[in-house]
């Protein structure tokens, strides 16, 4: 198992969403979160599973949400998440950060 940290700004981008969610509907905001969860489990277990898309950046696409973490693996194989970001964004909002 790799271990996961979140950047300060994907930390926040992740909390936002939840929130949002959470106001659109009651419930959904841990919904989301437990999608999360389960995705850095995923992720953590199996990095290399998914595509790199940009420089050394991969993509972990949620299920049932249109969101993916965005993530490298660092030297020492921590995996470092750089963007949690809803897939209608403009991707060069996050590529900045590689």
């Amino acid at each position: 198992m790799h271990p996961v940290i979140f950047t300060p700004h994907a930390g926040l981008e992740l909390i936002e969403a939840q929130d949002w969610y959470e106001k659109e509907a009651p419930g959904l905001g841990p919904r989301f979160r437990a999608a999360v969860d389960a995705l850095v489990q995923r992720m953590s277990a199996s990095p290399r599973q998914f595509p790199v898309i940009y420089k050394n950046v991969r993509r972990a696409l949620l299920r049932r949400f249109p969101y993916a973490l965005m993530f490298v693996i660092e030297d020492d194989e921590t995996l470092k998440v750089i963007a949690c970001f809803h897939g209608s964004r403009d991707p060069a909002r996050w590529q900045e950060r590689a």
